[in-house]
This record gives structure tokens, sequence and C-alpha cells, in this order.
């Protein structure tokens, strides 16, 4: 009998979105510090308030004034990220064979999904929401960057509400983490759960040589194949 969580990464994993998240959290971070030139940081695989709170770290604040500043900054994003949602539409697109996987799992008994990634929540539904892919997941036992910073601590917490509110009991190894950066595969191995890694992310399959996820694969394309490592 199939019992799969299947938990979806976003940017780069599921969708691209173009300029517009890294912008949107630059925005938040320049507004409520008051900041000329806004610090350009890596983004890839971390939660939004890390992202955030690096920015104004680089910016030169000074760490207990840029830790209270984190929630407005994120606030702001939020409402950038709402207001621009035809950008995203028309600047971003679903990476390559994401709405065939998706449609496979859901019709699959036994597989729940649920989005576990960086964003905060009111900034993953838009994400997802833009592309037309929001009705695939239970947004409600998903784990956001608006539940903890830490992306290691994402796994416990997904399982933990899908556990509670759905009365559906996941094994750590009964669940996926499906990503596109070595942070992904970090915080799967954290929690107990397999990882599948694409390489659709912004710095390319290249970046996860090296790395040991139980699936490579460079898209999304070969539903078939990637649907029997999810379920085997």
């Amino acid at each position: 009998m199939i019992h799969r969580l299947v938990l979806w990464d976003i940017d780069g994993t599921l969708v691209s979105t173009g300029p517009v998240g890294r912008q949107a959290l630059e925005a938040g971070a320049a507004e409520v510090a008051g900041m000329a030139t806004v610090p350009h940081i890596s983004m890839g695989g971390k939660t939004d308030p890390q992202i955030v709170g690096e920015i104004l770290a680089a910016g030169g604040l000074p760490p207990d004034r840029a830790a209270r500043l984190v929630p407005a900054a994120l606030a702001v994003a939020e409402r950038r990220l709402a207001e621009w949602r035809g950008r995203i539409a028309e600047e971003g697109f679903a990476q390559p064979g994401v709405r065939d996987l998706l449609e496979a799992l859901a019709g699959t008994d036994g597989v729940r999904q649920a989005l576990l990634t960086g964003n905060v929540e009111p900034n993953a539904f838009v994400k997802v929401d833009v592309f037309g892919l929001a009705g695939f997941f239970d947004f409600a036992v998903g784990a956001y960057g608006s539940d903890h910073a830490d992306r290691d601590r994402l796994v416990p917490i997904a399982l933990d509400r899908v556990a509670r509110l759905r009365r559906d009991r996941f094994a750590p190894s009964e669940a996926w983490v499906i990503g596109d950066t070595a942070n992904d595969l970090r915080c799967a191995r954290a929690g107990g759960a397999h990882c599948l890694l694409v390489g659709t992310g912004r710095e390319g399959i290249g970046a996860l040589d090296g790395l040991d996820p139980d699936r490579l694969v460079p898209d999304l394309a070969d539903t078939g194949s990637v649907l029997a490592t999810l379920l085997a």
C-alpha cells in the first residue's frame, strides 16, 4: 500500500518567478531600513526571514536592530509580491514536467502533496497560484519560512501538522523532499526524509555535482521515471 508525503520546494523546482521574488525581498529590506543600495546576497535554498536578515546585516545594521526589522521587511515583501502577480505571470514559468507529475501524484491513492519552502506562506501561495498549481497542495500541512528561519527544522513541522490536522501519520522515511539546491537536500536529511534534486534551479545541475540525494534528475519531464522513484 502506497503512503507518501511529497514536500515540494517552489523556486527553481516548481516554478521560476523571474526577478520578482528577489526584488520583493530586497524592497522590503530597503524600505524598513532606509537603504539606498541593497547588498546582493545568494538566496538559493534559504528561507525568506534568513534572506532578509542577511541583507540587513550586509547593509551594516547591528544584529539586534536587523532582527527587529525582519518582520516588517517581510510584510512589505508580501505586499510587493502580491502586487506583482502580473509580472510573475509574464516573466516566470512553471518548470518542465511539473504539472504532469503533480497530476499523476494527485491521482495516486495514498499520496499527499504539500509545500516545504523557504517562502513565507503568503508568498508561497502567490507563486504557485499564479501558474494554476495551488489546487494540488494541502497548504495547511506544509512548512514555510514563516514557521522557522532555519530550513532544517521544516520537515518535522510538516510531519507534525499532517498528523495533527489530517490524522495521517507519516514516518520520515515515507516523506520525499523535492528541491533544487544543496539546502533542500540538507533539510531532507535533517528530517529523515528522502530527497529528489532537480537541475532546474538558477545554478543548474552542475551545482548539484558531488551531492548524494536519493535521485538527481535534470528536470521533471520524465513523469513515469520520477513517479516510480517517489512511489517505490
